[in-house]
């Protein structure tokens, strides 16, 4: 753990040392009394928490909480992604939430297999714990959000609850919308990101297919809201290696990785 992640109610309460939290600071960091270690409130600060005792007899550690920093917040990037394997989710909720993705859109896509959907690993409490594990793992105590969708139309329906006409004119608002392709894509990932970045800030919707790609009908849904189609060379990815490299793409040009 690169840091102790707690609850508004926890941060103010010792922690028993059945909890993984008090295993790793007493079994893998060696902590006494008197010593400190990384901690945070989940969506909120990030601070050092002083141990002033641990009691042996109630097997609990208690501590002294002091809020140092903003706790590393999300980046405007927020990506829809084609819903993937069940151990390629595992995979991907940990690494969005480590690369600070603040939205994360799973849908169901055409050429997606359905039964995904159903994975006891999409279900709301398995996905908070695996985006819990990436945040600890960036030191972060800010987690993504989390949104499933049954196709890519309600997707982008739903996105940010904005109407499809609301959504075409989301680039002259400073939103910028990519589409990963790489079937026939209007230009390279670092060539749309680039330019519109240079200009100011601005918010990045992403969107990744599942493992079979995009349909043409999705492809034109996509395009018709706004998205330009953009490629990363010509070797094919997983879902999740793509949404992974596509994100340290963008976020570099954010200037986020500088």
């Amino acid at each position: 753990m690169n840091i102790c992640l707690f609850s508004e109610q926890e941060i103010n309460s010792p922690l028993d040392f059945a909890d993984e939290r008090a295993e790793h600071i007493i079994k893998i960091l060696h902590k006494k009394e008197g010593e400190t270690f990384t901690a945070g409130i989940i969506g909120g600060q990030s601070g050092v928490a002083l141990i002033t005792k641990i009691d042996e007899a109630a097997r609990q550690i208690f501590f002294d909480f002091t809020a140092t920093g903003d706790g590393k917040p999300l980046n405007p990037l927020k990506m829809i992604v084609g819903f993937p394997r069940p151990i390629q989710l595992r995979r991907l909720l940990r690494d969005v939430a480590a690369l600070g993705v603040c939205e994360l859109h799973l849908t169901g896509t055409e050429l997606g297999e359905k039964s995904y959907m159903q994975s006891d690993l999409a279900k709301p409490e398995k996905v908070r714990e695996l985006l819990l594990e990436g945040t600890v793992q960036a030191g972060s105590t800010h987690v993504p959000e989390v949104f499933v969708h049954k196709s890519l139309k309600e997707c982008l329906e739903s996105l940010r609850s904005l109407s499809f006409d609301k959504l075409r004119n989301r680039r002259a608002e400073g939103q910028t919308l990519i589409c990963l392709d790489n079937v026939n894509p209007a230009c390279s990932l670092a060539q749309a990101v680039v330019p519109e970045l240079v200009e100011g800030p601005c918010d990045i919707v992403a969107a990744i297919g599942s493992e079979r790609g995009w349909t043409d009908k999705e492809r034109a849904l996509l395009e018709e809201v706004g998205f330009i189609r953009c490629g990363m060379g010509p070797r094919i990815m997983r879902t999740e290696t793509a949404a992974t490299v596509a994100g340290a793409i963008i976020l570099n040009a954010m200037g986020v990785l500088n």
